[in-house]
């Protein structure tokens, strides 16, 4: 029986790993992984936080750093712990990275949540970043708030490799492709920049079922569960009208490539639904889908690895047409949904420092 997530690389899409943590590195763990399929990785401030709460993973590490600079303050704690993280991951998947003739084999590294509307001091902290991890397989996480779209623009055309975070809506994702294209369109070395615009998934499933329980109508609540795909195949669709149609033409010409479609939080939350079905749901070329360990486990074990992200169209069309006629506003959910992901990345840094200033003091 063919492996899921070989099966998904035959049909274009990467998988990656939405986690990070010491040991999964030095263990020899990660090298496991990538040997068998997994071809990048994403972290975020709330995967540190659980990574360095929930281990002793980093007491040495944290040990030595105290003992050169006993007053070290705690953001540069945090930094040099994560830092030494993304460099190690990053040397593990730069052979994927040369092999794929680096369109995979990234690490993603999440800029500070606290710089989300702030433009000019996202672009410094995102070249401070780029030269101190220095790694060409280096993505650097960007959210893609209003504040975020310019500084995305500006550093593409730096040549700098971005992870657009944080986008649900269709609205979202018009916004970064463009951001995209305009940044190529400035860059002096254009076939040297890889991007990933991560659309979340289910959280737009958790968002919306509340409100259609609360509706509580036969129509409403046959809408659960459904609405996350069926906005996230409308986007793919505007994916391929976008890169492979007129508006990317001269970043093609010029030898870019196009920047693709990342599924983010493809966890399931609701136990009533399948614990894969957001990635057998959004299989196809030119994605990703970055998976915690045990949706992996669970693809692996029971996944299908079958094109899927463009099948049904019509239908999405209909789903949402039909959740607009219940009363549920998609646009003003997915604005809340963005504002409410700033917020939690930004509480679990807050929580990741405060973790590290107990620790110090232990």
């Amino acid at each position: 029986m063919t492996d899921p997530i070989q099966g998904t690389r035959r049909l274009g899409q990467s998988i990656w790993l939405d986690y990070i943590r010491r040991n999964l590195i030095t263990s020899g763990e990660l090298q496991k992984m990538v040997r068998d399929g997994i071809s990048g990785i994403t972290s975020n401030p709330a995967i540190f936080q659980k990574a360095i709460a929930q281990s002793d993973d980093y007491h040495e590490a944290l040990e030595a750093l105290l003992r050169s600079d006993p007053d070290a303050g705690i953001e540069t704690i945090y930094e040099h712990l994560a830092v030494e993280d993304i460099r190690m991951a990053t040397d593990i998947l730069r052979p994927v990275y040369e092999a794929s003739g680096a369109t995979d084999g990234f690490v993603s590294l999440e800029v500070s949540p606290y710089l989300a509307y702030d433009t000019s001091a996202t672009v410094a902290e995102v070249r401070r970043l780029w030269r101190l991890v220095d790694r060409p397989n280096l993505m650097i996480k960007v959210p893609a708030t209003p504040q975020g779209i310019p500084a995305i623009e500006t550093l593409i055309a730096e040549g700098i490799n971005i992870n657009v975070t944080l986008m649900f809506s269709l609205k979202h994702y018009e916004a970064v492709s463009h951001a995209y294209i305009r940044g190529i369109a400035r860059s002096p070395h254009p076939e040297r920049v890889a991007s990933v615009a991560s659309f979340f998934v289910s959280r737009v499933d958790t968002y919306t079922d509340r409100e259609l329980q609360r509706i509580g109508t036969a129509e409403a609540l046959a809408l659960q569960g459904r609405v996350a795909i069926a906005n996230s195949k409308l986007v793919y669709r505007r994916f391929r009208e976008v890169f492979l149609g007129k508006e990317f033409a001269q970043g093609r010409e010029n030898g870019a490539r196009v920047q693709r479609v990342l599924w983010g939080s493809t966890s399931t939350k609701n136990r009533a639904y399948s614990d894969v079905m957001y990635v057998d749901g959004l299989i196809g070329p030119d994605t990703v889908n970055t998976l915690p360990p045990e949706t992996i486990d669970a693809f692996r074990s029971h996944g299908q690895a079958r094109r899927t992200v463009d099948e049904g169209l019509a239908e999405a069309e209909e789903i949402l047409a039909n959740l607009r006629k219940v009363g549920v506003d998609l646009e003003l959910v997915t604005e809340r949904l963005q504002q409410d992901g700033v917020k939690a990345f930004a509480d679990s840094f807050d929580q990741l420092l405060s973790t590290l200033e107990e620790r110090r003091k232990v």
